[in-house]
């Protein structure tokens, strides 16, 4: 069971970490044409590999304090979409990712949310470093990143597609 200390709040959401029993929420979030977009190549995920995702999720926050929040408007308790920690393209440590409806983005929802996970990335869990990957064409992710003081370190390819990836070392 994931505990209550995990939750996170921001000026204007609480991030609170998945558990394994909202498959179809986490589901619903990533079929939405707009986040798979990017976090999915497009691609409709299946039931089970939302399952499965959980299933680890519910593991690594157990085990390591982080994996996925899910972004609830404090006032409306609407989901908007999810933040955290996940391990992508073979990297020692998890990245930061995040994933917003559309209607939600371009409104510095996406900054905020991603701001409390790297403290909470630096404070809590002491990670001396903090990398984001973004698919090329994705403007909005590359300039959420340096908003976040997050550096431009390389460009590979991912999967067939052209990947950037940000950099931000924790402060001394």
């Amino acid at each position: 069971m994931i505990m209550k200390d995990l939750t996170i709040a921001t000026q204007r959401t609480d991030l609170i970490p998945f558990s394994q029993n909202e498959e179809t929420l986490f589901l619903s979030l990533n079929q939405d044409e707009f986040i798979r977009k990017y976090m999915w190549d497009d691609e409709i995920i299946s039931q089970q590999m939302s399952k499965d995702i959980l299933a680890q999720n519910e593991s690594l926050f157990t085990q390591d304090r982080y994996g996925i929040w899910k972004i609830e408007k404090r006032d409306s308790k609407e989901i908007i979409g999810y933040v955290g920690l996940w391990y992508f393209f073979a990297e020692k440590q998890p990245q930061l990712i995040y994933a917003l409806l559309e209607a939600f983005t371009g409104r510095g929802y996406a900054t905020e949310v991603s701001q409390a996970i790297l403290d909470y990335t630096f404070e809590k869990l002491k990670f001396n470093y903090l990398i984001a990957a973004t698919d090329e064409p994705h403007i909005a992710s590359q300039k959420v990143a340096e908003r976040l003081g997050m550096s431009f370190q390389e460009k590979r390819i991912e999967n067939g597609k052209p990947t950037l990836f940000y950099k931000i070392t924790k402060s001394k």
